[in-house]
Parts: structure tokens; C-alpha cells; sequence
């Protein structure tokens, strides 16, 4: 593979990771976000892949989860129901967190081969220059 595939397939990594990044970022800003009982709730979002032919990655689309979500007794939100219930999405923290370290890892490990790529790059052109 040449230095250009290198950086062309790991941006494509970073794109699918960023993208990953902003769906945990939107699950975890509507982690309290309350609903009625007779609403959906907010859906989780999740970030699908596929590969590219030739090399690389791209996000194939956006996978949503249940609008079941879970209902949580407070009888004085102003949204609640007759029997004092609201609606909260089924939005697991600690997962969204290990999904977070995941996706920035791999975010980094993308942007570490295009920063190596770049350098042997400059190297090669330097090596030319003299």
C-alpha cells in the first residue's frame, strides 16, 4: 500500500469514528430527556459500518434502539401520566462511556498513522531534495 492508501484508509477511520463519537455524544446529552408515557422514547443511536472496497471504511447508516424506553414513577413531573409515570430512554451510561474510550482510541490510532504517513512522506521528499 502506498503512503497516499495509508492516509486515505485511515481517514476513513477517523470519519467512521468521529461519527461514532457525535451518536454517543447525542445519546448521552438525552440520557434524562422525559416523555410522556404514551410517546416514544428518545432512540439510542448507533453508528453502522461497512468496509470500502479497495480499502477503508465508511458509515453505512444510523441504527436506532428501542423507543420502549423505561418508566420511571414522578408523579410531579409535569408530564406524567395519570398514575404519575414518565417515559426516560433505555440509555445505559457505563456503556455509552466504554463505547467512548473505544471510539476515541480508535480515532487516535487513525490519526497516528496519518501523522506517520505524512512524516514518511516528508522524509521521502527530503531524501529527493539532496
Amino acid at each position: 500500500m502506498s503512503i497516499f492508501g495509508a492516509i486515505g484508509v485511515a481517514g476513513t477511520g477517523m470519519t467512521v469514528y468521529r461519527k461514532w463519537l457525535d451518536a454517543i455524544s447525542d445519546n448521552m446529552s438525552n440520557l434524562n430527556t422525559v416523555r410522556r408515557t404514551d410517546e416514544d422514547a428518545f432512540q439510542t443511536r448507533y453508528v453502522v459500518a461497512k468496509p470500502i472496497e479497495g480499502g477503508g471504511t465508511q458509515v453505512a447508516g444510523i441504527a436506532l434502539g428501542s423507543a420502549e424506553g423505561r418508566l420511571v414513577y414522578e408523579p410531579d413531573n409535569p408530564l406524567a401520566d395519570e398514575g404519575g409515570y414518565v417515559k426516560y430512554p433505555d440509555i445505559d451510561m457505563s456503556s455509552q462511556m466504554t463505547q467512548m474510550i473505544m471510539a476515541q482510541r480508535g480515532y487516535q490510532a487513525n490519526a497516528a498513522v496519518v501523522d506517520r504517513a505524512t512524516a514518511a512522506y516528508q522524509a521521502a521528499l527530503q531524501i529527493g531534495r539532496s
